[in-house]
Parts: structure tokens; C-alpha cells; sequence
């Protein structure tokens, strides 16, 4: 059992979620009761849920502490943006470490299946099925910056600006924060003059293709970025199928994906 937890929550990812997880004390006047899990050992167990897609009841024993244990601290968390937060301190380590590309972002979503709950809709893609919609921003290299969620049936072009303005204060190996990229790529779907225009009143270059004009295989030479970055997610098997009626609970496991897509590249 520790093999596996130390596999799935290594030591560095252990002292990054340290720092961004609650302290909780538990004070028992009468004494007695059950020792309360440890946190590394429901991290690694909620990593194996995201990895590999099981049920909260699926989860095997191994990890020593039950199922409802590990789903209530991960509903906990998730109300508390421990996931967010994981997510910025990571990203701060990759900036102060020089490996965030900000000479150009690009931006796309992809649709996945949904059983219920809010922001889900019926996907115009999928025959109308009820679904979600993953956003995703990501540097040059392709990795995850800003991430958002919404119903399978809103329009891409408006998650652009909440993307954009989601993106953190992020550290630099020389200079101040930085939190916006000097050029934005996106395809045709987001060829709207007034994203254009806000995108240049904050500084940032549109890279935009214009329908009816740009082919799709030219403004791929930048774009195909986002998209191994999509082909990442799937890593992320809890993310084939939205199960999480809650939002928050959706976003945090979207949050888990890209902060170990992010954490990857830490530890190269």
C-alpha cells in the first residue's frame, strides 16, 4: 500500500498539495475514536479515481481508508478550491523555473457526455445528448493555463474572455507576475470582431481565423498545441464521462488533470 500511495502522490506533489491544503485538527474531549486518514493517502486515492475512472465504490481497500472517507475530504476540498489552488502553485513553479511559453496561448474545448446536474445541455455534436463542455488554455508547449467548464450547448466564442481573465498571477524566472500571453490563437469559431477588439485592449495579440478566409491547415502550425493538450485530458479517464452532479466537483476533476499534465512537466 505505500508503493502505491508514494507512486501516485510522489513526495514533490505531496509538498506542493501541503501547501495549499487545510490544516484540520480533530479534537475528541472524550478521547477514543478511530484515527483520522491521512491526507497524502486520500490524495493518492483520489488520483487513482481521476486516473482511472472507477466509481467512489470501486475504490479498493488498499489505500486503507474507505470509500465514503475519501469522497467526503474530496468534497470538502473541492468546495474549498483546493484543486484551483494546487493548480496556481504548480504553475508558479513551472514560471519561476522558465518553462511557461507566454509568446503565444491558444485556446479550444472539447464536449463530453453528462448524466446531470448543472451546466449541462444538449450537445449540437452528439445528436443532442445531454452534455459538458471542457475550455482550455494553454501556453506554447501546450500546457494548461486557464480552465473552465460550461454546457455542451454554449457557444466557444464565450468562454474567451472568462478564459482569458481566469488565467493567475503567474511567477517569473526574472521580472514580475505575468498573467496574459503576447498572441492568442483560435479557429473560426471564435471570429467575432469584439473578442478581437477586447483582446487588444488587454494587450494581447488575436490570432483569430477569419471565416470564409484562412484555412484550417495554415493556422494549425500554432493550434495543434491545444489539441495534444485535449488528447492529455483523456489521461484523466474520470473525464470521459461526467458523472458529478455538482459543478464544482466536475471542475475540480478537471483542475486534477491539468495540474498532473502541469506537474509532469515539473519533474521531467
Amino acid at each position: 500500500m505505500t508503493g502505491l500511495v508514494e507512486r501516485l502522490a510522489p513526495d514533490e506533489l505531496w509538498v506542493l498539495f501541503r501547501r495549499v491544503v487545510p490544516e484540520t485538527v480533530v479534537v475528541r474531549p472524550q478521547g477514543g475514536g478511530r484515527r483520522r486518514a491521512g491526507d497524502r493517502e486520500v490524495l493518492a486515492a483520489i488520483v487513482f479515481v481521476a486516473t482511472t475512472g472507477c466509481t467512489w465504490r470501486q475504490l479498493p481497500p488498499v489505500f486503507g481508508p474507505a470509500w465514503p472517507t475519501v469522497y467526503r475530504r474530496f468534497a470538502q476540498w473541492s468546495q474549498a478550491r483546493v484543486w484551483a489552488r494546487l493548480h496556481r502553485v504548480i504553475l508558479d513553479e513551472l514560471g519561476a523555473a522558465g518553462e511557461l511559453d507566454w509568446s503565444r496561448c491558444a485556446i479550444d474545448s472539447v464536449s463530453i457526455r453528462a448524466l446531470k446536474g448543472p451546466l449541462t445541455g444538449p450537445n449540437p455534436t452528439d445528436r443532442g445528448k445531454k452534455g459538458s463542455k471542457i475550455h482550455l488554455l494553454v501556453d506554447r508547449n501546450g500546457l494548461p493555463v486557464s480552465v473552465a467548464i460550461s454546457a455542451a450547448n454554449t457557444h466557444d466564442s464565450l468562454a474567451l474572455q472568462p478564459l482569458v481573465r481566469g488565467v493567475p498571477p503567474v511567477r517569473s524566472r526574472r521580472g514580475p507576475r505575468r498573467r496574459k500571453p503576447a498572441r492568442l490563437h483560435a479557429d473560426k469559431v471564435y471570429d467575432y470582431d469584439h473578442l478581437r477588439r477586447w483582446l487588444r485592449s488587454k494587450g494581447i495579440v488575436p490570432r483569430i481565423a477569419r471565416r470564409g478566409i484562412e484555412s484550417s491547415q495554415h493556422l494549425g502550425r500554432h493550434r495543434w498545441v491545444v489539441e495534444r493538450t485535449m488528447s492529455w485530458l483523456s489521461g484523466c479517464r474520470r473525464l470521459h464521462r461526467r458523472y458529478e452532479r455538482k459543478a464544482e466537483q466536475f471542475l475540480a476533476f478537471t483542475a486534477i488533470a491539468t495540474s498532473l499534465i502541469n506537474y509532469r512537466r515539473l519533474t521531467k
